[in-house]
């Protein structure tokens, strides 16, 4: 495949490695890239204001998509640019119809660069589900008590459900009115209709006149499925869910082993080889 114009990568489990960090080789893949005159977008699950640090580390700058395509946020400003959240009626919605089905289940909410969760969810959570102390400064109530402010994300859990059966369960509702997914975690994320990663880049990608043909995509969770799918060329890595390695196009060499960094490589190999002269 040629260079593509835009490269969009995930970073939890793709992009970054297992302890968070970028390597080298991987933030010299993206800076030759940029070089090259290729556009890098981070596109993530994160809430914005946890990628400061790792889009630092990647050389990155300029506009990401988080919190699975419910926010733009430009790195260089610090400021949200455009949100969509889950309206207050459907959140509200999808609490009564999931604690009807699915007993115990409990409730966090991501609100842009907050967080609040149900005192049950809470007692299960880790600090390492949510990134810089989101937990230590939680907001705690009753799931219909906190949604009465629309959020990013609802997020639902279940002590003894894995996030896949949880899902399945979730999915198997056909609840009106919301997108569902996991990311990874141990939890399962529902945003407002229609929002993902793969809608909001079509969208960034519109604005820079660049369709999805020019587009190569990384990732490695069901989250990544729609956006990987949309894209060009979907490249998942090896340590990806079975269902995005299914999907996917490609299956790159796993995040700690630069999979990333070493498909951009080829790329850019590629581009130099069809130049006159290459």
């Amino acid at each position: 495949m040629a260079m593509p114009r835009l490269l969009a990568t995930d970073l939890d489990g793709t992009l970054l490695r297992t302890d968070g960090t970028v390597s080298e080789r991987t933030r010299r893949a993206l800076d030759d890239a940029l070089a090259s005159g290729v556009v890098v977008v981070l596109v993530t699950g994160r809430p914005p204001h946890t990628l400061k640090k790792a889009a630092q580390a990647a050389g990155l700058s300029g506009l990401a998509v988080c919190s699975n395509g419910a926010i733009v946020y430009d790195l260089d400003r610090d400021e949200i640019v455009r949100h969509t959240p889950l309206p207050v009626e459907s959140a509200r919605g999808v609490i009564l119809a999931l604690r009807d089905a699915v007993p115990d289940v409990c409730f966090a909410f991501v609100r842009g660069t907050r967080f609040a969760c149900e005192p049950a969810y809470h007692g299960i959570a880790r600090a390492v589900d949510h990134a810089d102390g989101f937990l230590d400064l939680a907001v705690l109530g009753d799931a219909i008590a906190l949604a009465d402010e629309a959020p990013t994300k609802l997020i639902a859990r279940h002590a003894t459900i894995s996030a896949d059966d949880l899902l399945t369960q979730v999915l198997g509702l056909e609840l009106a009115g919301v997108e569902v997914t996991h990311s990874g975690a141990p939890f399962v994320e529902l945003s407002a209709p229609s929002v993902t990663k793969a809608w909001a880049l079509e969208a960034f990608c519109a604005d820079l006149g660049i369709s999805a043909d020019e587009v190569v995509a990384f990732g490695d969770a069901p989250n990544d499925l729609p956006m990987l799918r949309w894209a060009g060329r979907g490249i998942a890595v090896a340590n990806a869910h079975p269902a995005v390695l299914a999907a996917a196009n490609e299956v790159a060499l796993a995040n700690d082993d630069d999979g990333v960094a070493i498909v951009v490589e080829r790329l850019l190999r590629t581009r130099l080889d069809h130049q006159p002269g290459g």
